[in-house]
């Protein structure tokens, strides 16, 4: 099942209409944490090491519904935590769905099909599935032996009731490219919708912390995953971004495109880095430091910083600010093949040093500056 043509039409003109009224720093989804709490402890995720009291907190549905209110974004993901593991989830998305927000649940899925009779289908409600890989590489990113299987099972349970799913899959130091595009082979048989790719994001709290890329490995694993696409390969992302990770277009940062609102407010700047809140989503916009973020600032935490948290809003943000940028999302869109051969080859040779990648990428990012 393609993305609904509503939910394209119901992004397209919200982005138009912002661009319409002089808006620069405009929403594009809500984060929204109904809470901290997980049943997985993965060794790249530090959301579980806050204290017990934290971990107990739960957002009341009024709470989720004033915070989607006030910012008014067209699209809300719920992450966590397991959001399934709120005792309130049901009523959560069934109020947005009666606002006609697109949801997105992130779900690591291991509760999937003991809470999916919470739900109804409906075009406003997807299922995005945490997986990391194939079974060997995602169980061992989620520490958890079997994930893999009940999560596939899950999926194949979602989809038989007529839900929206997609996969939603973060990418670490060390992953096989060639793994990693069996495993987008493997989900396209199974029948998700589209698929959700990130580099990994450095949680200060994450008890593996020797696994974060940085921006020249990102690229060179993106562009060896992402070049020489199988056709059948569907991503529920913008192909500026795909083409972003790959290292084919550079974009500032844009933090405020996807908002973070949690147990302890709306979250500055961004959903990686807590650098105090805001009590309205207003107060966020106008007290944020935002010159003080993204890898342009020259702030050590944003340094490799490639997610679609701060990203994606900027490639969607590119497509409609010229008409360059919509013809090269169209081209995106409609020729997804990206023929490389010399990605091809990366495919089969070891890795690159971290100090050589920074290297060449400082000589060639120079380069460019030169012929500029």
């Amino acid at each position: 099942m393609a993305v609904p043509v509503s939910q394209m039409w119901t992004v397209t003109s919200y982005v138009v209409r912002q661009k319409l009224a002089g808006r620069k720093q405009y929403p594009l989804v809500l984060m929204l944490e109904p809470l901290f709490r997980c049943n997985l402890a993965c060794a790249g995720c530090g959301k579980i090491q806050y204290p017990a009291h934290i971990l107990k907190k739960d957002l009341s549905p009024e709470e989720c519904f004033r915070a989607v209110d006030e910012c008014g974004a067209p699209m809300v993901s719920i992450p966590g935590g397991e959001p399934l593991m709120h005792p309130q989830i049901g009523e959560i998305v069934e109020g947005l769905v009666d606002r006609k927000k697109y949801i997105y649940l992130c779900t690591n899925a291991l509760l999937l099909k003991e809470k999916i009779h919470l739900f109804q289908p409906s075009k406003y409600l997807t299922f995005s599935v945490h997986l990391d890989g194939q079974r060997e590489e995602h169980d061992l990113a989620v520490c958890r032996e079997g994930g893999y299987d009940i999560a596939v099972d899950a999926i194949r349970e979602a989809l038989k009731r007529g839900f929206r799913v997609t996969t939603n899959t973060t990418l670490f130091d060390g992953a096989d490219p060639k793994s990693v595009r069996a495993f987008f082979d493997e989900m396209m048989e199974l029948g998700v919708e589209g698929m959700m790719l990130s580099p990994g994001y450095s949680y200060d709290k994450a008890p593996d912390q020797k696994h974060f890329l940085g921006r020249a490995r990102t690229r060179r694993m993106f562009r060896a995953i992402l070049s020489n696409r199988n056709k059948n390969w569907r991503f529920n992302l913008s192909p500026l971004f795909l083409e972003f990770l790959m290292g084919k277009r550079t974009y500032p940062c844009t933090p405020w495109g996807m908002p973070t609102y949690n147990v302890f407010g709306w979250q500055k700047p961004c959903y990686l880095l807590q650098d105090g809140y805001a009590e309205t989503f207003a107060e966020l916009l106008a007290t944020t430091e935002w010159q003080n973020y993204g890898t342009e600032s020259g702030n050590p935490a944003c340094a490799n910083c490639m997610v679609h948290s701060g990203y994606e809003a900027s490639a969607v943000h590119a497509t409609f600010s010229s008409l360059g940028g919509f013809l090269a999302t169209v081209k995106g869109t409609l020729f997804t093949g990206y023929r490389d051969e010399d990605a091809l080859r990366l495919l089969d040779e070891p890795e690159i040093p971290v100090p050589a990648l920074v290297q060449i990428e400082t000589t060639n990012e120079s380069l460019q500056e030169t012929r500029a």
